[in-house]
């Protein structure tokens, strides 16, 4: 199959990337480098993976490589994904995630792209979980606490449209925060990079507020996994992906403490504005539309993590 990755480059799109030439496919990834890095796509290139550096605003960037390569799936991951970002520079963020989206959109209406797979997000756009019956499923009410969930939302709503008006063959991922080797610290799952960094360099990790704050964290390889089945599938529409557990900062910090063999002594810092206190979301419709469960347990997965950054 000829595939397509946006941020391939990236944390979760270079894994993507390495399961697709994995099973035999022809990869191009797409990725202008401003987060990804060339090093995660060293393997990959050496197999075969096309890298091709441009900007998804770029529309006549993001037009010839679809009129180039054909792709029969498009995996849309490259986005503006930090959220402080977001908030002081909100019209950047919706550039990048709303409009850079639609390029890649009408780039695959127009070559009739045969299935086309959204990276959101279930962390940021369904906001504060507090006081919600959690984990929350697909028809909870989507409340997001910054630009960047909002731009997420919008860029789901062109995919629906897109199915409704063009036919387009789509799915939207609601990714929980998803963690695991080559991880950057900017994105939604940032702490576990921030605390493994700390934890092996002998600093003293922080937290912000009481570190009772919970959130879904997904393992990288369960989440590419996703990817995967979402391709293969026929099924449309919006799926979360996570594990539907909470856990607080201050266990995520424990974990990882164990897994690293070293102590959890963290600085405590004031409260991030506008954090959210309690999210977690339900994957129940992926595990019966998709075929798709999370098989890894955090302490898995943090194990795993913390062996590849030491």
């Amino acid at each position: 199959m000829e595939a397509l990755v946006t941020g391939g480059a990236g944390f979760i799109g270079s894994h993507l990337v390495d399961a697709l030439l994995e099973r035999g496919d022809r990869v191009a990834v797409f990725d202008d480098l401003s987060t990804g890095r060339r090093e995660n796509l060293e393997g990959a290139i050496a197999k075969g993976a096309v890298l091709l550096e441009a900007e998804i605003t770029d529309a006549a960037a993001v037009t010839d490589v679809f009129e180039t390569r054909r792709p029969e799936v498009v995996f849309h991951l490259a986005a503006q994904i930090d959220v402080r970002r977001s908030v002081s520079e909100p019209v950047f963020d919706l550039g990048v995630n709303v409009a850079g989206t639609l390029n890649l959109l009408e780039a695959a209406r127009h070559t009739q792209a045969p299935r086309f797979i959204l990276a959101s997000t279930g962390g940021a756009i369904y906001g504060e979980g507090a006081g919600r019956p959690l984990p929350l499923d697909e028809q909870a009410e989507c409340r997001p606490d910054a630009p960047y969930g909002q731009s997420k939302y919008a860029a789901e709503g062109y995919l629906s449209l897109y199915r409704r008006l063009y036919g387009l063959s789509a799915v939207a991922l609601r990714l929980g925060n998803v963690y695991g080797s080559r991880q950057d610290p900017l994105g939604e799952a940032g702490v576990v990079a921030i605390f493994c960094g700390a934890l092996l360099g002998g600093d003293t990790p922080q937290v912000f507020g009481d570190g009772h704050q919970t959130r879904d964290y997904v393992y990288v390889g369960d989440v590419v996994e996703a990817f995967l089945a979402g391709a293969e599938s026929e099924a449309q529409g919006i799926y979360n992906i996570g594990t539907g557990v909470e856990t607080s900062v201050l266990e995520l910090g424990r974990l990882l403490a164990g897994a690293c063999d070293r102590a959890f002594n963290p600085e405590m810092a004031p409260p991030r504005l506008g954090e959210v206190q309690r999210i977690a979301i339900d994957s129940a419709l992926a595990a019966s539309e998709l075929g798709w469960r999370p098989r890894t347990t955090l302490e898995q997965g943090l194990r795993s993590t913390a062996a590849s950054f030491a």
